[in-house]
């Protein structure tokens, strides 16, 4: 057992534990082994500058536990170790083993807390009222870190030397919630099994980072603030931030869609964040960039030329770029500028009938010989065209 207390220690002061050498570690490396009976009491400072196993519970908590100096250190055991205060200066960095949890702060000061992202069920975890300081980017969770009864969470995450943070606002209060970053291509993402095709995308969406993505669990309805970095080339997604936004991997759907921009700012050649729209998590595999596709006001395609005669050639006006619209209007006028016909969600019914009110008498013989001027709307794609079309009456 050790008994640590504040009755027994000066506050400036920290313990160092060097002892209980243990075998199996790989190498010859000393770590402390806790099977039982440590206490930890308010004011207690213990400073780790070796592994440590952990295979019971701390008999009381409260207070501070450091990893210190130049070593790759790390933390096992079947028991995951739930830490008052935790704090890190240890440029190599801990990695854990087992998952471990903070009940009151964790200072970062160098070094990083790494979980291997192959497995997320290892994990940080900040208990409900659980704060943390001092996060940059030499020093975070290079890994998956968890949030308990939070409904807005900045997570201190990021990969190698980048501090790439979520922040988490939910409408309602998370049970539960999650985050990792990855620096990697969600089209060959070494962290997982699955990939994330960027070709697979909402038709309105132009391109799609290929570059990192975040992962994100929660169940309530949530806005998130992703940044970016100079590593992002957001400039490659495009240079109008207005156009960048927030985009996720719908499980169902299994494709990119587009998960808004409530606000954008920064720069796309360095720094910047970005804010979605309002979504669950949980429906989505990961969430990074991506960009629209950028509307323009008219666009034209081929003239055409209309024969509708019956003998199967040119009979019906067909507009292939139709095909890739589910809400569309076309609409066809005279020399003159009067209207007359028009169509939503058009499937080739235009044969030089008119059906607008003011050219019902023509319905019959069909409307006369000559050019006549149309209008598409491919409204759910944002896509406006114009052109020109010549009616031959045999």
């Amino acid at each position: 057992m050790v008994l640590l207390g504040n009755k027994s220690i000066n506050m400036k002061n920290i313990f160092y534990i060097f002892v209980f050498l243990v075998t199996g570690l790989g190498t010859a490396q000393t770590a402390l082994y806790h099977e039982g009976g440590m206490q930890l009491h308010d004011g207690a400072q213990v400073g780790f500058h070796t592994n440590f196993i952990n295979d019971a519970p701390f008999d009381q908590n409260l207070g501070l536990v450091g990893f210190y100096g130049l070593n790759f250190l790390n933390i096992q055991g079947d028991v995951s170790p739930v830490f008052y205060d935790f704090e890190i200066f240890s440029n190599n960095g801990v990695t854990l083993n087992t998952s471990m949890s903070v009940e009151n702060n964790l200072n970062f000061v160098s070094g990083d807390i790494i979980t291997q992202k192959t497995l997320p069920d290892v994990y940080v975890t900040f208990l409900e009222n659980a704060t943390y300081t001092g996060e940059s980017n030499i020093s975070k969770i290079d890994g998956y870190a968890v949030a308990l009864n939070r409904a807005t969470f900045d997570f201190p995450i990021g990969e190698e030397n980048k501090l790439r943070p979520l922040i988490l606002n939910s409408d309602n209060t998370n049970i539960i919630s999650k985050s990792a970053y990855f620096y990697e291509n969600p089209n060959t993402p070494v962290s997982f099994n699955a990939t994330f095709d960027t070709s697979d995308t909402d038709r309105q969406l132009d391109a799609i980072s290929t570059e990192e993505f975040w992962k994100l669990e929660g169940t309530e309805a949530t806005t998130v603030i992703l940044t970016w970095d100079v590593d992002s080339d957001i400039i490659a997604l495009t240079d109008v931030l207005e156009n960048l936004l927030v985009v996720g991997f719908s499980k169902e759907n299994q494709e990119w869609e587009i998960l808004g921009n409530a606000a954008v700012s920064g720069d796309a050649t360095t720094t910047g964040s970005i804010t979605s729209a309002s979504f669950i998590p949980d429906d989505y595999e990961v969430l990074t960039f991506g960009s629209l596709l950028v509307p323009q006001d008219r666009l034209t395609i081929p003239n055409f030329f209309l024969s509708p005669n019956g003998d199967g050639i040119n009979d019906a006006l067909v507009i292939e770029e139709m095909e890739d619209s589910s809400d569309n209007e076309l609409k066809i006028y005279n020399r003159e500028g009067s209207l007359v016909f028009q169509q939503k969600n058009y499937t080739n019914e235009f044969v030089g009938i008119a059906n607008t009110n003011n050219f019902v008498f023509q319905r019959e013989s069909g409307l006369p010989a000559g050019v006549y001027f149309y209008v598409l709307n491919l409204y759910d794609l944002e896509y406006e065209f114009q052109g020109f079309l010549y009616l031959a009456q045999e």
